[in-house]
C-alpha cells in the first residue's frame, strides 16, 4: 500500500534534512582539516557519509512502498566556523534538530496508523539517540580540553572513538 501524501511529503523533507545535514557535516570536516585537526576532520566526514545513507534509506522505504521520491534542494552550509568548540555545539544543536524531525515524523506515523511507518521510524528514534551522544560526548571532550593545543591532544582520542564506530556491524 502507498504512503498518504501527507506522509509521502513528509518522508521527502526528512530525506533533504538528511542531505542537508551530510553537506554541513562535509563543511565542517573540511573547517576541521584547515584547522589541521585531520582527526576531528575524519570524525566529520564519516558523520556525513552516515547522513548520506540515512536519506537513501528514507528513499528506499518511500520506493518500497509505492510512491515517489522528490529531491529538494539543499542549503549551503554556514562554513563560517570560528573554533573547535563552536562547530561541536552546532552539531549537537543540528543531531537535536533532527531528533525533533524524526519525532514529529513517529507522530504522524501514529496519527495515520501507519504501522509499516511507525515500525520503519524506530530504527532513526535509537539512531538519533546514539548520535546525540556522540555528539554530545564530542562537545564535552572539546570543552574540557578549552585550548588549541589541547584539542590537537584529543585527537587520538578521537581515533579510537571512531575505530570503535567502524567495527559496529553496519545496519
Amino acid at each position: 500500500m502507498a504512503l498518504s501524501k501527507k506522509m509521502c511529503a513528509a518522508i521527502n523533507s526528512q530525506i533533504t534534512a538528511e542531505n542537508e545535514s551530510a553537506y554541513i557535516y562535509k563543511a565542517m570536516g573540511y573547517k576541521f582539516e584547515a584547522m589541521n585537526l585531520t582527526v576531528f576532520a575524519k570524525w566529520f566526514h564519516i558523520q556525513a557519509a552516515e547522513e548520506q545513507a540515512h536519506a537513501e534509506k528514507f528513499a528506499r522505504y518511500i520506493l518500497d512502498r509505492g510512491s515517489e521520491v522528490t529531491l529538494e534542494t539543499i542549503k549551503a552550509p554556514k562554513g563560517k566556523w570560528k573554533t573547535p568548540k563552536e562547530i561541536c555545539s552546532e552539531t549537537l544543536k543540528h543531531e537535536e534538530y533532527i531528533t525533533e524531525r524524526i519525532n514529529k515524523l513517529v507522530d504522524l506515523a501514529r496519527e495515520e496508523r501507519d504501522h509499516s511507518t511507525d515500525s520503519f521510524l524506530i530504527w532513526f528514534v535509537n539512531e538519533q539517540i546514539e548520535e546525540e551522544a556522540s555528539a554530545a560526548e564530542l562537545l564535552a571532550m572539546v570543552e574540557l580540553a578549552g585550548t588549541l593545543p589541547q584539542i590537537f591532544l584529543l585527537e587520538d582520542r578521537l581515533l579510537r572513538m571512531i575505530g570503535e564506530r567502524e567495527q559496529q556491524p553496519a545496519e
